[in-house]
């Protein structure tokens, strides 16, 4: 450097900018960052030690990183040389890269290479660096806004210390821009500057994190607001709200920010939470996102997750976008905001994912042979029967008609579940009445309702297909279980420190609830068998081992002994739950009483059973016109009277019941309550045959119709059979407490 060179950079720091001339000289200079530069931290020591290997500091501007690197550059014994990766070329690269060899060679001396905006490197250019970072000839400290895990060559990312700086807190800024008033060298120190706290809170807020933002700021305040006569000048609000009239939004169209708004954005939408979407969307508009961006992908959530909830979301986002190319910024705004509040308000259903679970399927499994009757008759009609056999839905009553429309191997398979949301629970019904009434064209399953007509223990037969339909068609099985659990949980009153225990887990829809309520607790699970443990230790192996259930499998009449053996000694739960236990035991007081020993004092007992004598009679739901009415006044008496039966165990009982079973075992009773939800269902073949069968039990159907059973088996055949049946059952909740 020449006399020539050094009065120009005197010059360029006496006119340089106040941010470029209050960097930090030394580490006690700089402010905030303490989660990397924090006493004892790492960074810090390796300064301090000058004892550093490559760096990569990766943030948004003005947080450091280049201060980072001209501090290294104070402190370290090694050469320290400086390139811009925007200015720079292979040849530059070359060129630093010869003199630190020549460097090490001659005088031992390592050589620290500082390369600004890093991510601007090609790849030929990151190429060039790499091996010479890899054997150690240079040190590389890299700075970059870009997240260096997408951006910088992979190679070069493992080969280096990645370091993240966050934007400054207020209170980092306010203290910045407090010693650049102050600094008498490189501040304002001599030119008797005032701020006042309010212009000092309003800078270091809206500079958003930017320390130069906020610096660039208070010079401007500074260099143009003329002394007062004591020639001090002032700084107040009015004076730092126009030196400072954009808030500095981080935003960068191809970078984190941009894929994380625009994240926040749609998930605020889903979220149904209008003022936030208006805020991303604020934020993006403002930062110059090109907003047909936005409105492609309100067009895109429109579909997937308004879908059928409310069809119209389609037609209006469809129709902002439309008005925004017509009219333009910035009174397409307008356009802007009305779809994001139409979609924010609206209800919500994905089920627009159903074509992907068709598409799996389609993917998966071996491609299936179009039905005969669905293929184009146009064409092989006659010679090979295409299309015969096809019924026009058109000529029918409601232009529907059942038939088989899935290829063979799929049939019961079901894509589409509506949600209850909107416009879309208007077609739930329609859905499942459809689908139910194709039932009557398979051999499906039997209906395990009204097996106490039949006796037997009530599972579905049939083969996996029709299972799955039978499952999955009655949707109002899963909303019921869902308001199940919520009763048995709003009873139960549990707390994080509970000793829970699911004395009938089955399917462990009380017991995963019970592992996020008695957090702090434990949970236990009762199985009756190897296919419920295994099915249960499954889902366990996904929960940290403190949090998993411990489960134990055997009958209801040895629990005590199997926890007492699992767990070395005896337990004593805090709340005691059970879900359709009591209908398959012997005494329904034997139970309870087990249930009951197993509380500690002050314990809770909840119990939630099927209770079929308080739900809707089955045949009395049943349309019976057409049929002489003494067949139908016999079978809805017989019905009636296998509900009354004093003998059968599935029916004779209620919540008065239950609630003196728990007052016999010692438990003092608090709540009772019947909760009732609608069940469909189709009549079929196998239903009946359940009903009317040689295995019917005495007492049952049979047996009380007496000469009229064929008769009303007839009937139903004939008039029934294929047609959807609603009716209303109950579900017992009982709560009792022990002393």
């Amino acid at each position: 450097m020449d006399l020539f060179d050094h009065a120009r950079e005197q010059v360029l720091e006496q006119k340089a900018p106040l941010a470029a001339r209050m960097r930090p000289r030394t580490l006690d200079e700089f402010v905030g960052q303490d989660h990397v530069l924090g006493p004892g931290r790492l960074l810090r020591r390796a300064i301090q030690a000058d004892q550093l290997s490559s760096l990569i500091f990766y943030g948004p501007p003005g947080t450091g990183k280049t201060t980072l690197a001209r501090i290294i550059a104070n402190t370290t014994r090694a050469h320290f040389t400086a390139i811009n990766a925007v200015l720079a070329g292979v040849a530059d690269i070359r060129k630093a890269v010869a003199e630190a060899q020549e460097r090490l060679g001659q005088q031992g001396a390592r050589t620290i290479l500082f390369v600004d905006e890093v991510h601007r490197f090609n790849k030929a250019q990151q190429d060039a660096l790499l091996p010479h970072v890899e054997n150690g000839t240079v040190i590389l400290i890299g700075a970059t806004t870009e997240n260096p895990y997408f951006e910088v060559n992979k190679p070069l990312v493992s080969r280096s210390r990645i370091f993240e700086l966050r934007p400054l807190e207020e209170a980092d800024i306010r203290t910045i821009l407090q010693h650049a008033v102050a600094d008498k060298e490189r501040g304002y120190g001599k030119r008797h500057v005032r701020m006042e706290e309010d212009a000092l809170a309003h800078l270091a807020a809206v500079a958003n994190g930017d320390a130069r933002a906020a610096l660039n700021a208070l010079e401007l305040a500074v260099e143009t607001t003329e002394p007062g006569p004591d020639g001090t000048i002032v700084i107040d609000l009015t004076v730092a709200e126009d030196s400072i009239q954009r808030r500095a939004v981080l935003y960068d169209k191809e970078g984190d920010a941009h894929f994380d708004t625009i994240s926040a954005f749609i998930k605020s939408l889903r979220g149904s939470d209008p003022d936030a979407a208006l805020y991303w969307m604020a934020r993006m508009v403002y930062a110059g996102e090109d907003p047909r961006f936005i409105l492609r992908r309100m067009l895109i959530f429109a579909a997937e997750d308004v879908g059928l909830a409310d069809p119209n979301a389609l037609r209006v986002v469809t129709g902002a976008a439309q008005a925004f190319d017509y009219v333009g910024l910035p009174e397409g705004r307008f356009h802007l905001a009305e779809a994001c509040l139409y979609l924010a308000t609206a209800p919500k259903s994905n089920s627009a994912f159903a074509f992907f679970d068709a598409l799996a399927t389609v993917e998966r499994e071996r491609t299936a042979d179009v039905p005969n009757h669905l293929k184009d008759a146009s064409r092989d009609a006659e010679g090979l029967g295409h299309g015969q056999g096809y019924m026009y839905p058109h000529a029918y009553r409601d232009h529907w008609v059942a038939q088989q429309y899935l290829p063979d191997s799929l049939q019961g398979r079901v894509f589409y579940e509506p949600s209850g949301m909107g416009f879309e629970a208007g077609l739930q019904t329609r859905v499942q009445q459809l689908r139910e009434a194709s039932l009557a064209a398979l051999r499906e399953s039997a209906s395990a309702l009204g097996a106490h007509f039949a006796g037997g223990s009530g599972q579905a037969g049939g083969d996996a297909g029709e299972a799955e339909w039978q499952v999955r068609g009655r949707s109002t099985l899963g909303e019921h279980l869902a308001l199940v659990r919520e009763r048995v949980f709003a009873l139960a009153e549990l707390e994080r420190g509970h000793l829970v225990l699911d004395a009938n887990a089955g399917t462990g829809l009380l017991t995963w609830e019970a592992v996020r309520c008695a957090s702090e607790g434990g949970v236990w699970a009762r199985v009756d068998d190897d296919a419920q443990a295994a099915a249960l230790a499954d889902e366990a192996s996904l929960l940290p081992a403190l949090s998993a259930p411990r489960v134990v499998q055997g009958p209801w009449q040895t629990l005590p002994e199997l926890i007492a053996e699992a767990a070395g000694e005896p337990v004593r739960f805090d709340r005691v739950l059970a879900r359709d236990l009591l209908a398959g035991v012997e005494s329904r007081e034997a139970c309870i009483a087990v249930l009951a020993g197993l509380l500690a004092p002050g314990g809770r007992l909840v119990l939630a059973e099927r209770a079929p004598r308080l739900g809707e009679r089955l045949l009395a739901a049943l349309d019976w016109t057409g049929a002489p009415q003494e067949l139908a006044q016999s079978a809805i008496a017989a019905e009636d009277a296998v509900y009354a039966d004093p003998d059968n165990p599935a029916v004779d009982w209620d919540d008065a019941t239950l609630a003196e079973a728990c007052r016999a075992a010692g438990l003092r009773p608090l709540h009772r309550e019947v909760l009732r939800h609608p069940v469909e269902f189709a009549i079929s073949p196998e239903l009946l045959r359940r009903w009317f069968g040689t295995k019917a039990r005495p007492g049952g159907l049979t047996a009380r119709l007496g000469k009229d059973a064929e008769a009303v088996r007839a009937y139903l055949e004939r008039a029934a059979v294929g047609r959807s049946l609603r009716r209303s059952a109950a579900v017992v909740l009982v709560v009792a407490a022990r002393e």
